[in-house]
Order: structure tokens, then C-alpha cells, then sequence
């Protein structure tokens, strides 16, 4: 009889320890590149999750059509595209949305799709916004001769030598 019993508690224990209690909610999402081909690769975009309540933060990489999930131990979170492998161009508008859930299931998704491009947008090129287009930060490289040995002039130039101190 007492062999009975510890089978049965020894069960019961085994059944307990198969099931999960879990109070995370999961996230599944992808990102959208803007100006990429249909077939392009768009493993190892590194998206960052935060929350409201808890100070460590989430990393997930996108699996080759961009997809991601990860495990939100509350429901008040944000993502935010961090980069890739590449360079990416995103709007400061779009880098980081808001995380809400799905109606009919228990997982969530972003409010707004995390998008970026590969290529600077022609709407920022004129506007200086995605690289050096100023001509302010060019360099003036004068030529020296080589016998001279020194590095190029757009080392010394412009140089304003200081006069008058003792």
C-alpha cells in the first residue's frame, strides 16, 4: 500500500514538473526593409526590446525573412531597430514603436512595422542628413612633393599659427 502510494505521488510530481507556469507573453514580429529586393536576406538585425517595469533589456536577431520572437516578461514594452550586418538608414520616426497584442491570441506585435532602408532615401540626400554632402567638410589636399617626406596637406591645412606667446 505505502508502495502504491509513492508511485503515485512520484507522478503526480512528474506531471507537475512537465508543465510550464509561465507569466511571459510572446512576441512575434518582423522587420520590413523598404528598398530590398523580394528575396533578400535579412538575418542578423539586431532589434532591441525594453519595458517599462524592468531594467534589463531583451536582444533578438531576425532569422532570414526578418521574423523575430522573444519572450516579454511584461506587456508596457517598446522595440527599437539597434542595426545589422550592414548599415541601415532608419527614421527616427519609425525606430522605435510601441508593443501591443494580438486580439485573438496570446501573443503581441509592434504597433507600427519596424522598417529601414539599405540605401540612403533620396528624401534625406539633399538635406545632408545621411552622410558628409556639405561642402564645408571637404578637405583641400595641396600637392607636395614626394622628396619632402612629409604626410599630405590636408593634415596641416587650415592651421592657424598662434603669435605672441612668450
Amino acid at each position: 500500500m505505502a508502495m502504491k502510494m509513492q508511485a503515485q505521488m512520484l507522478l503526480f510530481a512528474l506531471a507537475l514538473s512537465m508543465v510550464e507556469f509561465s507569466i511571459c507573453h510572446l512576441l512575434k514580429d518582423s522587420v520590413r526593409c523598404l528598398d530590398c529586393l523580394d528575396d533578400s536576406n535579412l538575418a542578423g538585425i539586431k532589434i532591441l526590446v525594453k519595458c517599462n517595469q524592468m531594467d534589463n533589456v531583451v536582444m533578438v536577431t531576425t532569422n532570414d525573412h526578418g521574423a523575430f520572437e522573444t519572450q516579454l516578461p511584461s506587456n508596457n514594452c517598446q522595440a527599437k531597430i539597434l542595426g545589422g550586418p550592414k548599415q541601415l538608414y532608419v527614421s527616427r520616426k519609425t525606430m522605435v514603436t510601441n508593443i501591443m497584442k494580438v486580439d485573438e491570441t496570446d501573443s503581441y506585435t509592434t504597433s507600427q512595422p519596424l522598417s529601414f532602408y539599405t540605401s540612403c532615401p533620396l528624401s534625406q540626400n539633399h538635406e545632408g542628413k545621411c552622410g558628409t554632402q556639405n561642402d564645408a567638410s571637404k578637405t583641400v589636399d595641396l600637392p607636395l612633393p614626394r622628396e619632402w617626406g612629409l604626410a599630405p596637406s590636408s593634415y596641416y591645412i587650415p592651421f592657424m599659427p598662434i603669435i605672441g606667446i612668450p
